[in-house]
């Protein structure tokens, strides 16, 4: 079967772009103008985006895209990718070229996260009116003032490299703190809920540097029918995704006991590599929805702590399904408005848990140390479902059918000798009356007449 490590990779390697790309129809469209575009964008408004650009737009905060690159000369990224990493090994260092099985999966993320739409090629139209006051082509990203550091890794295919997830993911996290990142998007994912132990350490990095980490749910259509790991991850702020009427999407989402919250996953829109654009769906779009008031709420308080931050998304959100937080929606429906202005008390832990905990509670306190350990040396977590299994006979060496063979052979002629002495008792016993003989094949007590005659 495997062991659970390698299980846990092949899932990762099979179902990457988790949260999803359901692309459903890729569109070139190099001057696409707001009458066509700009209204689509049915979430700033229903999600309440456009009301929480009343207090802030994101500026000021870093958010790390770990995916498969990012397109900076994108329209609608103009100056918004700050800088970049490609933990792939595949030799693009600055991350901004795609890599993997599907190229375009990071800039499509970036764009939802933070697009910042641009003029028409006649430079003759106005700013959409209003408090955004926002160049009306295009794609508007939810932190449309927040920059972007993008760190590419190779997934969903062979590595030419041969760097796997186990080492990539920890290597993006740790790149992504160090370089600043306040938020961090994970539009990745996989069908399995274990992690390899190897992630252990960034995530627990992450969260000691006070970072916010946003992950995808997963989505049915692509094989995720529960939550997979790193959306799995205690303290992690893991999105599902809704459909166009405001339901948990049948196809585009998962569920699990660590959803924190919903946003909208099918109908979206984002940017393509070169310039064009796709309609998509998935939780991999509902995710940086997410991300995005992340980062207007860290631009907004810059002091608040991630913990902080995540129970205030979490704390008001629109609760849906079963009263209080459940499987579908987790604590309910994002409602960015009043992430930004409502009146949130003070947690006093982080909702979603902690990694920490988690490490000292099921590592036996091992709390390792920030670098990433050697992944060939340590085991997968254990799943939250384990697989019960039953080990495999060892077939047996020559030697040991050889040795078999000669001890069968030894008893037989034992056997054989034991019955010869027996016969040649039975002979004597014959010739003297009186005396009794046991049949040694039959094991029956017979008389035997001793009467010896004339």
């Amino acid at each position: 079967m495997g062991s659970p490590l390698g299980r846990a990779t092949a899932a990762l390697l099979a179902l990457v772009l988790a949260g999803g790309c359901l692309v459903t129809g890729l569109l070139t469209a190099p001057a696409a103008h707001a009458d066509e575009w700009r209204d689509k964008q049915y979430w700033l408004g229903e999600s309440g985006i456009t009301k929480a650009w009343e207090v802030s737009k994101g500026a000021g905060v870093k958010v790390a895209v770990i995916d498969s690159g990012v397109d900076a000369q994108h329209p609608d990224l103009k100056g918004a990718v700050a800088g970049g990493y490609d933990a792939s090994g595949s030799g693009q260092p600055n991350g901004q070229k795609g890599v993997g099985s599907k190229t375009e999966h990071g800039t499509l993320v970036a764009t939802m996260l933070a697009g910042r739409g641009h003029q028409p090629a006649d430079a003759t139209a106005s700013p959409t009116p209003g408090p955004a006051a926002l160049p009306p082509d295009g794609i508007i990203g939810v932190a449309p003032e927040a920059q972007i550091l993008s760190v590419s890794t190779w997934l969903g295919s062979a590595n030419p490299s041969g760097k796997s997830d186990q080492d990539q993911i920890p290597e993006a996290v740790r790149w992504a703190v160090d370089n600043g990142a306040k938020v961090i998007n994970i539009s990745l994912g996989s069908t399995t809920p274990q992690w390899p132990q190897s992630w252990d350490a960034a995530f627990l990095y992450a969260e000691q540097k006070d970072v916010v980490i946003v992950a995808a749910a997963g989505n049915r259509v692509g094989g995720n029918t529960q939550v997979g790991a790193p959306a799995t991850i205690p303290g992690v702020l893991t999105v599902a995704g809704l459909d166009r009427k405001g339901a948990a999407s049948v196809d585009a989402s998962s569920q699990g006991i660590s959803i924190g919250v919903a946003a909208p996953a099918e109908n979206l829109l984002g940017g393509l590599p070169g310039g064009s654009y796709a309609e998509w769906a998935g939780t991999s779009g509902a995710t940086p929805i997410v991300s995005g008031v992340a980062a207007l709420i860290r631009s907004k308080w810059p002091e608040m702590s991630a913990k902080q931050v995540i129970n205030r998304i979490v704390t008001t959100a629109k609760d849906a399904g079963a009263p209080g937080k459940d499987p579908l929606y987790g604590f309910g429906v994002l409602d960015a408005e009043a992430a930004l202005k409502g009146n949130v008390p003070e947690a006093g832990a982080n909702p979603l848990g902690s990694i920490a905990e988690w490490i000292r509670v099921h590592r036996r306190g091992n709390l390792a140390t920030p670098a990433p350990l050697p992944t060939s040396e340590v085991p997968s977590a254990v799943p939250t479902l384990p697989e019960a299994t039953v080990p495999a006979a060892k077939p047996p060496s020559q030697r040991d059918t050889a040795l078999g063979a000669a001890v069968v052979i030894g008893f037989s002629l034992l056997f054989v000798a034991i019955i010869a002495a027996a016969v040649v008792q039975l002979r004597r016993a014959a010739r003297s009356p009186g005396v009794v003989a046991e049949e040694p094949d039959t094991g029956v007590m017979d008389s035997v007449d001793s009467a010896r005659k004339p």
